[in-house]
């Protein structure tokens, strides 16, 4: 189609683009029938003809909607929820601190009066050659020694060789000055 073309012109450019798709399959239909030689058919072959029409035009939305959203929270959740209970299990076996104390780390983020929960960022790296199912109890200690919360985390399947990390978050803990350890780490 040409760009000065009468209809470009009076349909606007964007029109034209949402047209053009039909009309290019217009043309190709047409062309294809046209060359399609003759009207006579070899014994046993069907011919049919089959008409092609673009889709509509969708319109992408800002943001999925919000009952999307809720049921992807859920499902986190709900995965989350599975890996703390599974680490719960896992750890309720071990005796002292597990086998794998080496290979977490962790660290405290900032606190504020007004937080509503206290956090601490938690990184398990697999030294191992396969991947492995970590279970991890975070306690939240405050300046005395006392531990006011702990937290347990299920790290499903870290990779060999590689780091991952979660948060471990306290309500508990909220606005005090509190010290994040590493009470057990077991690999499974």
């Amino acid at each position: 189609m040409n760009p000065t073309s009468p209809l470009r012109h009076a349909l606007g450019g964007r029109a034209a683009r949402i047209l053009t798709p039909a009309v290019l399959a217009a043309v190709v239909i047409t062309g294809t029938a046209a060359c399609g030689g003759s009207n006579t058919t070899s014994p046993g072959t069907a011919r049919s003809t089959r008409t092609v029409s673009p889709e509509p035009a969708k319109t992408p939305s800002a943001s999925p909607t919000p009952r999307t959203q809720r049921e992807f929270a859920a499902s986190v959740s709900a995965a989350a929820e599975r890996n703390r209970q599974q680490a719960v299990k896992q750890l309720a076996g071990v005796q002292g601190r597990g086998n794998a104390v080496k290979d977490v780390s962790v660290t405290g983020q900032p606190v504020a009066k007004s937080e509503q929960f206290r956090s601490a960022l938690v990184r398990v790296t697999n030294p191992t050659d396969k991947a492995a199912f970590y279970a991890v109890k975070v306690d939240f200690v405050d300046a005395s020694g006392k531990v006011l919360d702990s937290v347990v985390l299920g790290f499903p399947d870290a990779p060999p060789g590689r780091t991952v990390s979660q948060h471990a978050n306290s309500r508990k803990a909220a606005g005090v000055k509190t010290f994040p350890r590493i009470a057990q780490a077991e690999r499974g």
